[in-house]
């Protein structure tokens, strides 16, 4: 099957909030309406919570913004969504990730670029992705550099991209084109 599984929604299926929120988001990315929020604002209240949840992680979470990014861009590279890592290029230069970045979190945890923090968080990512559990090893290099509350804050944004990853791949979500 080619194209959307689930298009995005017009005015009366996401509601003037939704559409005008996406159109506003579309405008400070540099890209048309984010078809993130028009597809999931179909289910309008779970859209809100959904959102209220994911700005929590970020750009709300306590982890350094630029850890955030390569986090996420590692989540979208391991699960093979370009929807993802495209919109996360654009706001992770924001963030200060640079391009020799974006090179090596496609490497990973193994890129003679990462300090030793970078290496335990995408260690670790790594890690949740293929067994969805951490070892000691890797649980520990983890808290050597976060406390509890950022620990618990790293699993859940985690998690959270793994399962917006599955949502965008499996809706066949395409990576918004730019403004023009």
């Amino acid at each position: 099957m080619s194209g959307p599984r689930i298009t995005s929604g017009n005015w009366r299926q996401t509601g003037p909030v939704i559409r005008g929120f996406s159109k506003l988001a579309g405008r400070a990315m540099g890209t048309k309406d984010p078809q993130v929020f028009l597809v999931l604002g179909r289910t309008k209240r779970l859209f809100w919570g959904w959102l209220m949840f994911a700005g929590g992680l970020m750009p709300g979470g306590k982890l350094p913004r630029r850890e955030t990014e390569l986090i996420i861009l590692r989540v979208a590279t391991l699960a093979g969504s370009a929807y993802e890592r495209a919109h996360h290029e654009r706001i992770g230069k924001r963030a200060g990730v640079t391009p020799e970045d974006l090179v090596a979190v496609t490497v990973g945890p193994t890129a003679k670029h990462w300090n030793a923090r970078e290496v335990a968080l995408l260690a670790a990512v790594d890690e949740l992705h293929d067994k969805k559990d951490l070892s000691d090893a890797n649980w520990a290099a983890l808290r050597e550099h976060l406390d509890e509350r950022r620990s618990v804050e790293f699993l859940l944004l985690t998690g959270h991209y793994e399962m917006l990853a599955t949502a965008l791949n499996t809706l066949r979500i395409e990576p918004d084109p730019p403004r023009k």
